[in-house]
């Protein structure tokens, strides 16, 4: 394991400057992932990190020892450095002591748009992006796609909401939602605070695609436009909508209600 001692350090430039700027993470297709939860949930999906740093005081913490351990076992890159420059990397308070520097995926996107997805259009709050795609994770769906306007995924806040979802979603950035849905061959429901058919009454057994928008304006017109069927959520009292994250949770579930009674109901006749 190498020591770094200086804010000089060539890496530790590198690490302050990624740690510091959303900009600076995409251009270098790098970022990082900060806390025990993240790290033992990368190992766990993706193996060793192209870079495992850690403070001097984590060492003595034995979920941490554990990760060390692994990754200086797959021959990857481990650093440590004192208390005080590791926490000037952190965003995470009171953190453990551990981040990994991890390549951020790039992937090509489908020829036509034919498995069960989620598409956000200029979601802006990280916090609801990292939500969204935690539930997504939960509820079995694989594959998320973001507009130009989204907030980018691969930054600390979304990173920390989602908690791991991003090792076991495909996430593309920077979509043309209009060309991706004009390609699908599965319905793309988006949903819409004017839409007259409920969520609940919609065949939700099969793969669909769930469009959602930004916090405040929902789906653009366009895309509305596009969409094989829109749909609400009805709800009582005086709170005119749902966060868009809240929504996102409650369509998924209830897709995974539909199919497991349809699952249910299959055995039953059997």
């Amino acid at each position: 394991m190498k020591a770094i001692s200086s804010r000089d350090n060539p890496l530790y430039k590198e690490l302050k400057h990624l740690a510091g700027s959303s900009q600076a993470r995409k251009k270098a297709g790098q970022t990082l992932l900060d806390g025990v939860h993240l790290c033992q949930t990368y190992v766990a999906m993706r193996g060793a990190p192209q870079h495992c740093i850690v403070s001097d005081s984590a060492l003595a913490n034995p979920e941490v020892a554990d990760i060390v351990q692994q990754v200086e076992a797959a021959r990857a890159h481990c650093t440590v450095m004192p208390d005080a420059l590791y926490n000037a990397l952190s965003q995470v308070e009171h953190g453990v002591g551990i981040m990994f520097l991890i390549a951020t995926p790039v992937l090509e996107l489908p020829a036509a748009l034919s498995q069960g997805a989620v598409l956000l259009d200029n979601l802006q709050d990280p916090g609801n992006v990292g939500s969204i795609l935690r539930s997504a994770a939960a509820a079995g769906i694989a594959h998320v796609y973001c507009s130009a306007g989204t907030a980018f995924c691969w930054s600390p806040k979304v990173l920390r909401a989602a908690m791991g979802a991003h090792f076991v979603v495909d996430i593309h950035e920077n979509v043309d939602l209009a060309s991706l849905i004009k390609s699908a061959t599965i319905p793309v429901l988006a949903t819409s605070g004017y839409a007259t058919q409920r969520v609940y009454d919609v065949d939700l057994r099969q793969s669909v695609a769930w469009l959602f928008g930004h916090e405040g304006q929902g789906v653009a017109d366009d895309l509305l436009g596009l969409a094989s069927n829109q749909v609400v959520i009805p709800h009582l009292g005086q709170i005119e909508s749902l966060n868009v994250a809240a929504c996102a949770a409650v369509c998924f579930f209830e897709q995974v209600r539909q199919q497991q009674s349809r699952l249910q109901d299959g055995s039953d006749n059997a």
